[in-house]
């Protein structure tokens, strides 16, 4: 019995912590933390000089080419940069990503980096 209770404990902290860092980082879709922002974004890539449409951008990164991510932001940005550091070597696109974190101000993020 104790040890359940030992393990609950840990559980419950590791939890806890999980929430404070969550507040703290931009990567915090792998926290237990509460959901507190929306992300409108779209995904615009170009490979060889030709853009991609929605079916291709879609297949490529596995994620829509334009929604709204519900957790953060950092999932969709972190899912094409995953993809272009390795499986896009061999077919590098030039990316922009246009979003609005909970309807603020337009932000635009670029691959490679500017």
């Amino acid at each position: 019995m104790h040890a359940r209770h030992v393990a609950g404990c840990v559980l419950l902290a590791l939890q806890v912590g999980a929430i404070v860092v969550a507040r703290f980082v931009p990567s915090r879709y792998f926290c237990w933390a509460p959901n507190d922002s929306s992300s409108e974004y779209r995904i615009e890539a170009v490979v060889d000089g030709r853009a991609l449409d929605d079916a291709e951008i879609e297949r490529r990164y596995h994620i829509g080419a334009a929604g709204v991510e519900s957790r953060s932001m950092q999932l969709v940005l972190d899912v094409v940069r995953g993809y272009e550091e390795t499986r896009g070597r061999q077919a590098p696109a030039r990316v922009v990503i246009r979003y609005r974190v909970n309807g603020g101000e337009p932000r635009t993020w670029s691959w490679p980096a500017s």
